[in-house]
C-alpha cells in the first residue's frame, strides 16, 4: 500500500530538522538532507507500525477496512 505524506526539512546550523505535516510525533534530524529523508522516512514507518499495534490490542471485535480519500492540489 502506498500513501503519500508531507515532509518538512528546515535547516538549524549544521543539521536538518525534518518533520511530516500530517502525523503529529514524526521528527527526526540530520546532518544532510539525504540523512534527515532516510532517517524521517524510518519514523514514520515505526510511528505508524506502533499506532497500529496498540489499536489492534485495545479494540477487539470491530470491523476494520481501508478508506482512500483524496485532498484537493
Amino acid at each position: 500500500m502506498e500513501r503519500e505524506f508531507t515532509a518538512v526539512f528546515e535547516k538549524h546550523g549544521a543539521w536538518y530538522a525534518a518533520y511530516v505535516e500530517e502525523v503529529p510525533g514524526v521528527n527526526t534530524q540530520g546532518r544532510t538532507l539525504k540523512e534527515a529523508r532516510a532517517n524521517l522516512k524510518e519514523a514514520l514507518q515505526l510511528i505508524l507500525e506502533a499506532n497500529r499495534g496498540l489499536a489492534r490490542r485495545a479494540s477487539k471485535g470491530v470491523r476494520r477496512e481501508a478508506m482512500v480519500i483524496q485532498f484537493p492540489a
